[in-house]
């Protein structure tokens, strides 16, 4: 025997990869192979498969950026085969170490049934097990030319990321057409030497375990006729035979293996391609599942089930069998797998009550899980969320990425803003595609951070976007490690039998408070910022549509649009997938997704305009409609009145050391020669907030060249380089405001800042015509506030989040995310800072080295970057964005202009006054929903929620006679546990505490 592991590691490498692995198909004829090109976009598979193809030779250039090819291939099994096993070996021209991200096929029989996906590593189609001889074989391949756009340099800027630049050169090589015989034993002795050869590198040198590994091995290679590897197979497996029987120590980690393909619903391919990558892969998954009858799989995101059903329905009748027999799982009970950082409240919710429902409806399965395995961080009122949809489970992986620090646990409880607690998992694993090599399974018994008061972690199994799911040698390798000793034990376990084992073994787990920060993609906070402004502007329409509609039918009998609402909602909450709201998919994608928010802002603001006339009447009286949560210059909220006169007015004067000044009696700012604000003063209060020295307002301009991600990442060192935009081209009123025009490289910004009557609000209108590369754009306010932390909205209330670096953890988060607003303040002072639909921004606190000593507290605004990887022409254009610097301003005046800034008040003429639907009497209870409820019984829900961080007490009145009243979950199922409040004469006491999600259903009498 051989006394040094490498030189037996060596021997086993060459054996497999030269003499072994050729071996398991030991003898083949070419396939005849024909080929059509469809000339366009996808046709429908009866289509494809009716075409005349034409002769194409193994060898041959094919497939054009985005195109589609029809093969057929034909052939005839030999005579001489009769009684083996016969496959078919189709290579499209796969790059084996790519599993996803290129060609890929789905395998038809002439009829149209499905077979099989076609993978880089999932090349073979079964033609008989074992076969007659002389069998005819046809199969057609609907294949897909995907251009390789990741490859390894995934910062490289392409032009293939969209069909309109992408070329029609070939990006294929078709590579091999050939019936092959399979041989069973070679196959499995490789599956063998693989599992104990990875497991030997893994064992420390002095295992007595590991040198009984090297000896079977090494006695295995003796055994092996290297010239017949067939015939001498089945005795070389007999030498590993005792090795592989001795069973795992009773201590040893143990894994829930989870057959699992993450498919991103949209990234490096548009949206109809991920539609045909989900049939691929459930198509092989549902014939992995007929072979082996231990695999499980489970696949999340509701939205590419139905994508299944409405496009590929032969397919999806083998998938609700195989639901039906409880080993094709839905998992996570969303809508898609989304970002959860710049997602609404209401849009947060409504991936749940989509994806729950998805799932109810077709298979009466209820999720106890969210799955989010490579979300880019969660926001902290995401437990909450959960919580209200009925789960109680959270599992993800992405937080391994992080650069700075390492997350402690792996299995801990979450504590979100409202005290609401989710046991959560972190597969130690560290990946979402494990293949059930030795050095994961190892990896991932070493990582578990949890050692000693749990044991059990979870394993998502499979090649992902586009590489076709778990394989079968991933499965045979799992059988294996299922009692091996000097390994992890592996069994094949649903989301739900983990989580319960996990949590029974571990019911004191650690609590982790707070959001769950991803030290890393920070820049996916700014990047394609028409697709964040679709978005928001998006999730405020549909607000807006439920609440008018609902109050126009219960009013007026106005027809309520529950289809249309359905179907728009699911098309916001598809573009809030983690690929496609934070801007890092290809040109095509996003081009695409500002097509779509066009359309859906039509589409949404005819409904509202159609119900606020049926609520309004015939007549000429003056009305503004207010579908804020918040009463607005005398009109309720969701109600409509005759606007009351303005006596106010705004000054506009020329300032004495150049500039102006904009004056309304609550504040006054000034405005110097630059068009940099250097004083908005709080008259009332007596206070200043712009900090002595300094200028708000303030362009500022930085290099942003990553170390690798482009769109995704912005690197602390961005910092280091900054140029203030300063310069001036005009600087001018403009009505009752002040216009400023900027130039720099080769872009142009105009601002127009203007002061309101009556409001203690300066609103800053920036128009950038953006053509920059490679910069990233803020807008600074540096205020004269000492705060050690600062609030931002998040779904249901509001975060805080310190200002100073005292750790690395601070220090990581040098790029956060807010909704509608930041806010900070002393004891009795403060300053909010809202946006229409920005995201990222950075708050950061010094101390001053002349004058008064003080404290200034800058916040920037992200606006722009241009990063040239997967689109070279991000956000090249004009952009348009409102801000408000709110001087005096307290946290609930934060949420209310919020608010304001993103729902403007709408006008037109009618008979009267609207009474809302549904009012509350107390600011700090925000209503974010109001809608009939989804089953058209007619009933009223009502969302709400208590936003400023406190104990409320608050009375909600109906407009309308309430029969009855109930407290439901999400998807407006009454809870068992909570007692309903009476309603008298249509008024509803309620206690909140801070931050608490409330969601009731009343009865409409």
């Amino acid at each position: 025997m051989h006394d040094d592991r490498s030189l037996v590691e060596a021997r086993l490498k060459r054996v497999l990869d030269e003499r072994v692995r050729p071996a398991v198909y030991p003898e083949s004829v070419p396939l005849e192979v024909a080929v059509w090109h469809a000339p366009g976009e996808p046709v429908p598979v009866a289509e494809g498969l009716a075409a005349e193809p034409e002769p194409i030779e193994v060898g041959a250039r094919w497939g054009a950026p985005w195109g589609t090819s029809w093969f057929r291939v034909t052939g005839t099994v030999p005579e001489a085969w009769a009684g083996r096993t016969v496959e078919a070996i189709l290579d499209l021209g796969f790059d084996e170490n790519m599993p996803g991200f290129q060609c890929e096929g789905l395998v038809y029989r002439p009829d149209g049934t499905p077979v099989k996906g076609l993978n880089p590593r999932n090349q073979w189609v079964r033609i008989g097990a074992p076969a007659e001889g002389g069998e005819q074989v046809r199969l057609h391949v609907e294949a897909a030319s995907n251009p390789v756009i990741l490859d390894y340099h995934p910062f490289l800027p392409t032009q293939l990321g969209d069909k309109e630049t992408a070329g029609s050169e070939p990006q294929y090589t078709l590579t091999r057409m050939d019936l092959a015989v399979f041989d069973e034993t070679v196959w499995q002795l490789v599956i063998d030497l693989e599992v104990l050869g990875e497991l030997m590198a893994e064992l420390p040198v002095e295992s007595a375990r590991r040198w009984e590994i090297l000896r079977a091995v090494d006695e295995a290679l003796d055994a092996l006729d290297l010239q017949d590897v067939n015939a001498t197979a089945a005795e070389a497996r007999s030498r590993l035979t005792d090795v592989l029987a001795t069973p795992a120590a009773p201590s040893a980690h143990r894994i829930s293996a989870v057959g699992h393909a993450h498919i991103d619903s949209a990234w490096l391919w548009p949206l109809r391609e991920t539609v045909r990558k989900v049939a691929r892969t459930t198509s092989n998954m549902t014939a992995l599942l007929d072979d082996e009858p231990e695999f499980v799989f489970v696949m999340s995101q509701a939205q590419q089930w139905a994508w299944v059903r409405d496009h590929r329905p032969e397919v999806w009748a083998r998938v609700k069998k195989a639901v039906a027999d409880g080993r094709f799982v839905p998992a996570g009970g969303m809508w898609v797998e989304s970002d959860t950082n710049m997602p609404g409240s209401e849009a947060m919710a409504r991936q749940f009550v989509h994806g729950k429902r998805f799932f109810l409806d077709e298979f009466g399965i209820e999720n106890d899980e969210a799955w989010l395995p490579d979300t880019f961080g969660f926001a902290a009122g995401l437990p909450q969320i959960i919580k209200a949809a009925g789960s109680k489970y959270l599992l993800t992986q992405k937080i391994s990425w992080s650069q700075t620090n390492k997350f402690p646990h792996h299995t801990f409880r979450w504590e979100g803003i409202d005290g609401t607690r989710i046991f959560t998992h972190f597969p130690p694993v560290d990946t979402y595609n494990c293949s059930m090599k030795g050095g994961e399974i190892a990896h991932a018994a070493r990582n578990f951070k949890d050692k000693g008061v749990a044991r059990h972690s979870l394993a998502p199994t499979g090649w992902g976007d586009g590489g076709g799911g778990t394989t079968r040698e991933m499965v045979a390798k799992a059988a294996r490690l299922r009692d091996l000793e000097g390994s992890a034990t592996v069994t094949w376990e649903t989301p739900r039998a983990f989580f319960e084992k996990a949590a029974a073994e571990y019911p004191e787990p650690p609590v982790w408070v707070g959001e769950l920060y991803l030290e890393l993609h920070r820049a996916t906070l700014t990047s394609q910022a028409r697709t964040k402004q679709g978005n928001r502007r998006s999730e405020h329409l549909l607000r807006e549509a439920e609440l008018w509609a609902a109050t126009a039918a219960v009013r007026t009998g106005f027809p309520y649009p529950y289809e249309d609402l359905d179907r728009i909602w699911k098309t916001v909450l598809l573009h809030q997938f983690h690929d496609i709201l934070p801007g890092s998919s290809i040109a095509w994608v996003h081009r695409e997704a500002r097509q779509t928010y066009e359309r859906v802002a039509g589409e949404l603001n005819a409904i509202i305009e159609a119900a606020q006339h049926a609520l309004a009447g015939a007549g000429d009286t003056p009305l503004v409609f207010n579908a804020a949560p918040h009463t607005r210059a005398g009109v309720p909220a969701g109600g409509a009145r005759t606007p009351a006169g303005q006596d106010r007015r705004t000054a506009l004067t020329v300032r004495a050391a150049g500039g102006h000044v904009l004056d309304n009696g609550l504040l006054r700012v000034e405005i110097d020669a630059r068009g940099l604000v250097v004083s908005a003063y709080d008259i009332e209060a007596d206070r200043e907030t712009v900090a002595p020295g300094s200028a708000a307002n303030l362009l500022q301009l930085h290099p942003d060249f990553p170390n690798m991600w482009d769109a995704w990442d912005v690197e602390a060192f961005y910092r280091n380089t900054v140029t203030d935009l300063t310069d001036a081209d005009e600087v001018a009123p403009d009505g009752d405001g002040v216009r400023i025009v900027r130039t720099f490289g080769a872009s142009r910004v105009t601002q127009v800042l203007s002061l309101a009557p009556g409001e203690r609000r300066l609103v800053v209108d920036t128009e950038v015509d953006w053509h920059e590369t490679e910069k990233f754009l803020k807008l600074a306010f540096p205020l004269d506030v000492h705060a050690e932390r600062y609030a931002s909205e998040t779904q249901f209330g509001h975060f805080h989040r310190p200002t100073h670096t005292n750790t690395s953890w601070e220090a990581a988060k040098f790029e956060a995310c807010n909704h509608r607003f930041v806010h900070l303040e002393e004891p009795g002072w403060g300053v909010a800072i809202v946006n229409d639909a920005t995201y990222g921004h950075d708050v950061t606190r010094t101390v001053r080295t002349d004058g008064d000593g003080g404290t200034t507290t800058t916040v920037r605004v992200s606006l722009l970057r241009a990063p040239r990887f997967p689109d070279p022409e991000t956000d090249q254009g004009v952009h348009r964005f409102r801000h408000a610097l709110v001087p005096g301003a307290g946290i609930g005046d934060a949420v209310r202009e919020g608010w304001r800034i993103n729902v403007p008040e709408r006008r037109l003429s009618g008979a009267g006054e609207v009474v809302p639907l549904v009012t509350c009497d107390q600011d700090a209870v925000v209503v974010t929903a109001v809608k009939l409820a989804d089953d058209g019984s007619g009933d009223v829900v009502v969302r709400f929620h208590e936003a400023f961080g406190g104990r409320a007490r608050a009375t909600l009145t109906a407009g309308f006679e309430v029969a009855g009243v109930a407290v439901t979950d999400l998807l407006e199922r009454p809870l068992a546990d909570a007692a309903a409040p009476r309603a008298r004469d249509g008024r509803i006491a309620l206690r909140l505490r801070p931050f608490e999600l409330v969601t009731l259903r009343l009865r409409r009498a």
